[in-house]
């Protein structure tokens, strides 16, 4: 196995052929590479696959072994200066290259059908290459500046996935936007980076852990130094993970092609943040102020996630809003000091969340070959309805991920979650029932997601497969105003002929055109299908497109096992009993170093009673759901029910004005991106404007005016002279007796 471990340092570079290969193809041969795209895709997924069969024999050694290993090189060395470069393989590093080439390798796979349609196919599969190497570069990297290197490397691929289809300035904007709040954590890191080296002379890990340490318990350092260095490596992890409050760039990122969207969400940048601060948390873990502030930013995150994800519209807005609320939790369980925890919702939520964006990638792919390709139409909620019939193995599959992050057992977001809600109770009762809360948020808004795609009539664009032309459909609101006029009106009249949708939270109807196949592509970046005839109805994806989504149900069903104690193993710590499953043999070096609260036990009666607690809360929050979005027709016996949350008068109800604001501070994102772009934008550009009137109007006119001076000065001087040497001297011993005069009076 040590001879395995030699050439580990192979897997950064092991995906950089295919972009390479592409860039010289189009440069040299660009009409036999354009032609023979669709090849690419073959060395993409073979290379990746290597990879992960790689990655998988390290992990089980890991497993089985729990021993580090660690390569340097020498790259600069000046007087005592020394810069290396190398690669570092341990349990944390194994989870990580497992993750990243599972999913991405499932991503590549789907995204060779839905990307197959679009002019960027060769420079979409370059820049994910690219992106898969700059990534494992990033969790391989041995030292703070090395992974500071690969971490620039994440940030400009993700720039350049996002605003993939730059021709429509809305990505243009939201890869400009990711790029410039990234920014501001990049240079925090950088910060720290320097920080830790001034105060510790070392880029290394484990130099940098225990000099830290030692400076600690002697007191050998300022404490407070320690702790704003520590808090700036934090906040890089913060921009990259999408933490409160630098988590505005994360929903337009879904702009991007919906696999980029998938590969960033689940196992690539937002996991980036994630990963630097388990591997850091050995100095974390040193400075309690720094766990106490990563843990307040994690509970912060998941709730405002959970809540901004209440009322959007968007399919993948939405799931954006979920994976910030869940990095919440794993950024939570991270400050608590519940390092296994934290890893294991960090993989059981990447392969859910990944379900999760496929599936609504093959929504959106659906949708996208009857009424053509138009984002706010087809990722639009509101306009979907009744996909079941049409799209059962899509459902299947995003039902399950939906139950997943829901937290229904034996799913595998259940497991992991449940031991954060347990964990988060003995380190504070605050935090813990605002995490317990936050989870029946997300079952509610998750399954408000999945009823208003899937369930009732088909709803967009279309008109009633069965044919019934009088059979009105509603998605019931209780915070649609005006959706809530066109019900009441629409039940008196019973005039309809076409349907219409009305959503939660959405503030007006949404009519459904019967003449959907006029609908055409705008041609400046998408192209017709050629596989698949325009038609007025849904159709499954290809197998290709489903294949990814069954591996992913597959992960997503026993992914959590790797956590369970089946594998039990009765040891007497602090006389109770403890069980060690998988993950923890796989985590044992460093959470014995750590001395974590990732092995807290749970005795059998525990367990159950933790699990009950949590899934009645998921349960509740189903239910909810189901109540406010179940397919609710126009017969009689429902128009009571839906008289309950219609106005009954003209003075609006105490609790409809109540649910309106919470409405507005969902959908408008707490208000904190109209906060950002009034103090930052706005008052940035004022400063700005204000700068540039002091430059021109005083820097410049000094200047301009001491030369407009000098030119009359030199103007009326020049006619002062005639050319009389008699004169010249008259005048200077004039000014000279006068100026010896004044001074022999001054001084006299």
């Amino acid at each position: 196995m040590e001879h395995t471990y030699q050439y580990a340092w192979i897997i950064p570079f092991v995906p950089l052929p295919v972009p390479i290969a592409i860039g010289v193809g189009l440069l040299l041969f660009p009409t036999a590479t354009k032609s023979l795209r669709r090849m690419w895709v073959f060395p993409s997924v073979l290379l990746l696959s290597i990879i992960m069969i790689f990655s998988a024999d390290l992990a089980i050694y890991q497993i089985n072994v729990s021993i580090a290993h660690q390569y340097v090189w020498s790259w600069t060395i000046h007087n005592d200066f020394s810069l290396e470069f190398g690669y570092l393989i341990d349990p944390l590093t194994s989870i990580m290259l497992l993750l990243i080439t599972t999913v991405g390798t499932m991503v590549l796979i789907y995204s060779d059908n839905y990307m197959s349609h679009d002019q960027g196919y060769l420079r979409f599969f370059a820049y994910m290459s690219l992106s898969n190497a700059s990534m494992l570069g990033l969790v391989t990297s041995s030292n703070l500046i090395q992974i500071y290197f690969f971490w620039e490397l994440v940030g400009m691929c993700s720039f350049l996935l996002i605003g993939f289809w730059f021709t429509r300035p809305i990505a243009a904007s939201a890869c400009q936007k990711a790029f410039v709040t990234n920014r501001v954590g990049d240079f925090g890191l950088l910060l720290g980076i320097l920080g830790f080296y001034f105060i510790t002379g070392s880029f290394d890990f484990r130099n940098l852990f225990e000099i830290t340490k030692n400076l600690i318990d002697n007191d050998g350092f300022n404490s407070l130094f320690l702790t704003f260095f520590a808090s700036l490596l934090f906040v890089g992890a913060v921009a990259k993970s999408a933490q409160f409050p630098l988590h505005v760039w994360l929903p337009d990122a879904m702009e991007g092609p919906t696999p980029i969207s998938a590969l960033i969400h689940a196992a690539t940048m937002v996991a980036a943040g994630i990963f630097l601060v388990a591997r850091l948390i050995p100095l974390f873990i040193s400075i309690p102020y720094v766990m106490n502030f990563i843990s307040l930013i994690g509970m912060i995150t998941l709730l405002l996630g959970a809540t901004l994800a209440l009322a959007q519209r968007d399919i993948k807005r939405s799931l954006a809003y979920s994976t910030i609320s869940q990095l919440g939790y794993t950024m939570l369980a991270l400050g608590m000091g519940s390092y296994r925890v934290a890893l294991f919702h960090l993989i059981t939520h990447a392969y859910s969340k990944a379900l999760l964006f496929l599936g609504s990638g093959s929504i959106i792919h659906s949708m996208e070959t009857c009424i053509g390709y138009s984002p706010e139409k087809i990722q639009n909620m509101a306009l979907m309805g009744g996909l079941t019939k049409y799209l059962p193995i899509t459902k299947t599959s995003f039902l399950l991920g939906t139950l997943s992050l829901c937290g229904i057992p034996p799913l595998a977001c259940f497991w992991s979650k449940d031991e954060i809600l347990y964990d988060s109770w003995g380190y504070s009762p605050l935090f813990a029932i605002i995490a317990s809360f936050t989870a029946g948020l997300t079952a509610f808004y998750m399954f408000r997601m999945y009823l208003l795609t899937f369930e009732g009539h088909l709803n967009v664009y279309f008109q009633n497969f069965n044919g019934k032309k009088n059979s009105s459909f509603y998605s019931l609101s209780i915070w649609g105003k005006d959706g809530l006029k066109l019900i009441k009106a629409n039940l008196l009249l019973s005039t309809i002929n076409n349907i219409e949708s009305v959503s939660l939270f959405l503030k007006k109807g949404y009519p459904i055109h019967g003449n959907a196949r006029n609908v055409m592509r705008p041609l400046f970046t998408i192209t017709l299908f050629s596989n698949k005839k325009n038609s007025i109805y849904p159709q499954e994806s290809d197998n290709t497109m489903l294949f990814p989504l069954i591996v992913l149900v597959l992960f997503t069903c026993f992914i959590g096992s790797i956590g369970l104690p089946f594998d039990q193993k009765e040891v007497y710590f602090d006389q109770k009993e403890v069980y060690f499953d998988i993950l923890s043999k796989w985590l044992a070096p460093t959470i014995t170093f750590l001395q974590s609260n990732s092995n807290n036990s749970m005795d059998s009666y525990e367990f159950v009673t933790n699990a009950f607690f949590s899934v009645s809360i998921a349960f509740f929050g189903i239910f909810i759901a189901s109540l406010l979005y179940r397919p609710v027709y126009s017969s009689f016996h429902n128009f009571g029910l839906m008289n309950l949350f219609m106005k009954t008068g003209p003075k609006r109800l105490f609790w409809d004005q109540k649910i309106n604001i919470l409405y507005n501070w969902s959908y408008n994102c707490a208000y904190i991106e109209a906060f950002y772009k009034t103090i930052f934008i706005s008052g940035i550009r004022r400063l700005a404007e204000q700068m540039s009137f002091f430059d021109r109007g005083v820097i410049d006119g000094i200047t301009n005016g001491v030369g407009v001076i000098s030119f009359f000065v030199g103007e009326g001087i020049k006619y002062m002279g005639g050319g009389r040497i008699s004169s010249y001297l008259f005048f200077y011993l004039f000014y000279l007796s006068i100026f010896l005069f004044l001074v022999i009076y001054y001084l006299l």
